[in-house]
């Protein structure tokens, strides 16, 4: 299908790195269809059944936000409606006015050496951004992949409103592939952060490396309390290269390590698989997700099995995000929107492709409140086939 090219106002009603990489850069050896695995549900404390979304659901986009942004990578809405989006290649962070699509360049964030899937990753507002104005950035430095913070402030002119990052946590894994780089606060207040395994993939069994592992962690950089490994950031470990985190909407119970916490949201992760299976999987303090001994669904190892599954051409997910009862994760070499309608952490009916072909490589997706998602993409990255307008950011209305 030949991918449309976006006019310049919608009504707002209307490079293979290394042989055998991830399913961004490796020809898939597999053509199956998705299939989806199912892992059990707890239930939920109240007593009430969880509602199940329709099997079938629908994506309109709804407008251009922006256009003409380079190498986008991560976004983080600030509250007003307007967007902070990190360039991967640039180093730089962008303010986007969400009614014009001005874009406003706060700086380049020092430190950042952009190679091959490295650079200027996911980005992160402090759950006190309000009074704080920290902005967490995950980036590829000379040395390592770290997370710094830093002090935003909007009155100072533009291209000079980033202060001096403050390291929070160094010494992940760096390479020119699998770089993870995905950061979110959890409903706990608590930093998460996906990671890759570099391609060293011995790093993803060893609980004593930063590689290949979703990490958990205070906003100071420190191992947040209970965590399943004592004194140890890790919190699930097996992962290949995490690319995507988000939260369900179901507030329950439950414990950990006997803490009792109030309010706890269910944790999902897309990561992307080698030649074969690309994974969503529902994430479980302490659980291992097989990489590099399982790639999907696996019977054997006391792996646990992802939620769904897809052959590497069909997606190699980047960001996800929770709206409307379902998980919608983008796909780079898949070029599309997977919707997977959830009860618990099972996919309740068969995940649902949107948006094929239309708008290139999709990068990142981010809930906007009720059934609005915002939507990057990622034809500059030197691996799409950018139009004049790439890369852009969409609103869409979804259910």
């Amino acid at each position: 299908m030949q991918r449309r090219a976006v006019p310049a106002v919608l009504a707002a009603a209307a490079l293979l790195l290394t042989a055998g990489c991830s399913s961004d850069e490796g020809a898939p050896q597999e053509k199956d269809a998705a299939a989806s695995s199912a892992a059990a549900a707890p239930s939920s404390p109240s007593g009430k059944a969880e509602e199940t979304p329709p099997a079938k659901g629908s994506v309109t986009v709804v407008r251009e936000v922006a256009t003409g942004l380079a190498s986008p990578w991560g976004l983080a809405p600030v509250g007003d409606g307007d967007l902070l989006v990190s360039s991967r290649d640039e180093a730089t962070i962008t303010r986007v006015d969400g009614k014009t699509g001005k874009k406003t360049e706060l700086g380049e964030v020092p430190g950042v050496a952009p190679d091959g899937e490295g650079g200027l990753l996911g980005i992160a507002l402090s759950p006190d951004f309000a009074s704080d104005h920290m902005i967490y950035a995950y980036f590829t430095s000379a040395s390592d992949n770290r997370i710094v913070r830093m002090l935003y402030n909007e009155r100072k002119p533009a291209g000079e409103q980033l202060g001096a990052p403050d390291t929070v946590f160094r010494g992940i894994p760096k390479g020119v592939v699998h770089n993870g780089g995905r950061i979110a606060f959890g409903p706990d207040r608590m930093l998460y952060a996906g990671t890759g395994e570099s391609g060293d993939t011995g790093l993803s069994q060893d609980k004593q490396s930063l590689g290949g592992k979703i990490l958990r962690m205070t906003p100071d950089g420190e191992p947040a309390p209970g965590n399943p490994f004592p004194d140890s950031p890790v919190y699930s470990y097996g992962h290949r290269n995490v690319q995507g985190l988000a939260w369900d909407g179901e507030q329950r119970l439950f414990a950990v390590q006997g803490l009792a916490w109030d309010g706890e949201q269910r944790l999902f992760a897309s990561e992307f698989g080698q030649n074969t299976w690309d994974e969503l999987n529902a994430i479980a303090p302490g659980d291992n997700y097989g990489w590099p001994e399982a790639e999907g669904h696996a019977d054997e190892g006391g792996f646990h099995n992802p939620i769904a599954q897809w052959s590497t051409e069909d997606a190699s997910p980047s960001g996800i995000a929770y709206a409307e009862g379902s998980v919608w994760m983008a796909g780079l070499r898949g070029e599309r929107l997977w919707r997977i309608p959830l009860k618990g952490t099972e996919a309740s009916a068969k995940p649902q492709a949107f948006l094929e072909d239309e708008y290139g490589r999709l990068r990142t997706v981010v809930a906007a409140g009720g059934d609005r998602l915002w939507l990057v993409t990622s034809n500059t990255d030197g691996r799409g086939d950018p139009t004049p307008e790439d890369d852009r950011v969409l609103e869409l209305r979804v259910e």
